[in-house]
């Protein structure tokens, strides 16, 4: 816990009784920011190395966009929060040598992108924006947070014909019961937030919380769907991953995977094939559930 945490706990327990409108604003400065800038990993610099390097202006802000490969057959690969792109680069390496396309971004305040601080409808924005430049997505594959925002903005006009969830969130309700976890915040300060998001986020879309339920209205995906959780996830319960199977129903199939935890799990060689082999070659397989070990 930051050392700063019991100070801001207070403050905005007590502030949200009085004035919430001030306590969502700064609950929600502090939700959106995230827990560092992460730096790659040398095992991902020739990956990243090899993309050509691109930008975009989205609501104000700059996005560094990396492609990979002729153009066709795109493939979309999300980062998670507190992530960055190149966490993704064993994915872009193995769709590359299959003939494919990958996409990818660094959201603001991640990676190589300038800012502090990013949000679901940003990402959702940079998502639209990709689908329009690229064309209809092969595929996404997406991690963490990245799940969410993946859903989100599928479910707004953006076109894919897989989609696999690794470690996904299912639920935008999970993400701030663990902020009100972490900081010890009571309720008044999650509904503070939750009125910050509904009125100033995008205040043109009414019912936008309810919008970002992952499982909400799991139909306009019309997609097959493959979800690689560890059993062992320390960051996303996999309980998230069975709500989305569940939401999903037939199109969905889950690989629960052990001892890889939230983050090695991008770059196991079993998953990085498994999740390739979904996305390039016909779905034969019964959807369900299995254990593969790490």
């Amino acid at each position: 816990m930051h050392p700063t945490a019991p100070l801001v706990r207070t403050f905005l327990n007590a502030t949200a009784r009085v004035a919430p409108g001030p306590a969502g604003r700064l609950a929600f400065q502090l939700f959106v920011r995230p827990l560092g800038r992460a730096r790659p990993k040398p095992e991902e610099l020739a990956v990243m190395a090899a993309a050509r390097v691109g930008r975009l202006r989205v609501r104000g802000k700059d996005v560094v966009t990396y492609t990979w490969g002729d153009g066709r057959r795109p493939v979309l690969l999300v980062h998670g929060w507190s992530s960055r792109a190149s966490r993704l680069a064993a994915f872009a390496e193995a769709l590359v040598a299959r003939g494919y396309s990958p996409v990818a971004f660094d959201a603001p305040g991640h990676g190589d992108s300038p800012g502090r601080a990013s949000n679901v409808v940003e990402y959702r924005e940079i998502i639209r924006r990709l689908h329009a430049r690229h064309g209809d997505f092969d595929a996404v594959v997406a991690h963490s947070f990245g799940a969410l925002a993946s859903l989100f903005a599928l479910r707004d006009g953006v076109r894919t014909a897989r989609f696999v969830g690794i470690g996904p969130v299912g639920s935008f309700t999970y993400l701030t019961a663990g902020f009100r976890s972490r900081l010890g915040v009571d309720e008044r300060v999650v509904r503070a937030l939750r009125d910050h998001v509904e009125r100033r986020l995008a205040p043109g879309e009414p019912g936008l919380w309810h919008q970002l339920e992952a499982d909400r209205e799991p139909g306009t995906l019309g997609a097959p769907v493959l979800l690689l959780h560890d059993e062992e996830d320390d960051m996303v319960s996999p309980s998230q991953s069975r709500r989305l199977v569940r939401a999903h129903g037939d199109r969905a199939r889950l690989v629960v995977t052990r001892g890889l935890g939230h983050r090695r799990i991008l770059k196991d060689p079993d998953v990085v094939a498994e999740a390739v082999e979904f996305v390039t070659a016909p779905v034969t397989e019964a959807p369900g559930e299995r254990v593969a070990t790490a």
